[in-house]
């Protein structure tokens, strides 16, 4: 067999088998690039009054009780807390999904929103469906991936390669 149609088959099949993984994180990428352009993807941070946490993690967790949609009742509810002392506020990452951003001095509610940009982040690697997909799916799709990346160099100067040597033949009689 031919290298060249070696990597034609290899080039052809390849792209078969991560279409479908590669088409999720071509897709998925491009919203995690434009998730600060777009509010339903990731809520804005807002800005806060003060420059200092002066909350404890008591009064942090009484301002998330009272916020019904992040359904916080312990801390088992709460995924992350994201401090920003430089936009005076805080964000309490709930686990269902919702982000509540809380004045760092006051501890008043900026804003309560949902938080789409880490649904987006675990499809886009994958974990969302179970993290042996990730490890054998969509790793694999990325070795594939840079084998097509190579093969599609190589079908791609091919057709130069042969050109340049018809011409060098051509000169050398």
């Amino acid at each position: 067999m031919k290298l060249s149609k070696l990597n034609r088959d290899v080039h052809r099949w390849g792209s078969m088998l991560v279409i479908v993984p590669f088409a999720i994180v071509l897709g998925t990428g491009v919203l995690l690039l434009l998730k600060k352009e777009f509010d339903w993807i990731q809520p804005p941070t807002k800005r806060g009054s003060g420059r200092e946490l002066s909350l404890s993690f008591d009064e942090i967790l009484a301002a998330a009780r009272d916020v019904p949609e992040a359904e916080v009742d312990d801390w088992d509810d709460v995924d992350r807390l994201d401090v920003r002392p430089s936009r005076g506020m805080l964000k309490v990452r709930c686990r269902n999904g919702w982000e509540v951003q809380l004045d760092s001095a006051s501890g008043a509610v900026l804003q309560v929103a949902y938080r789409r940009s880490d649904v987006i982040e675990s499809l886009h690697d994958g974990s969302f469906f179970h993290d042996a997909v990730k490890l054998w799916v969509f790793l694999p799709s990325a070795v594939v991936l840079a084998v097509l990346l190579v093969t599609g160099i190589y079908l791609f100067v091919l057709p130069y390669l042969a050109k340049w040597k018809r011409r060098r033949r051509g000169l050398g009689r």
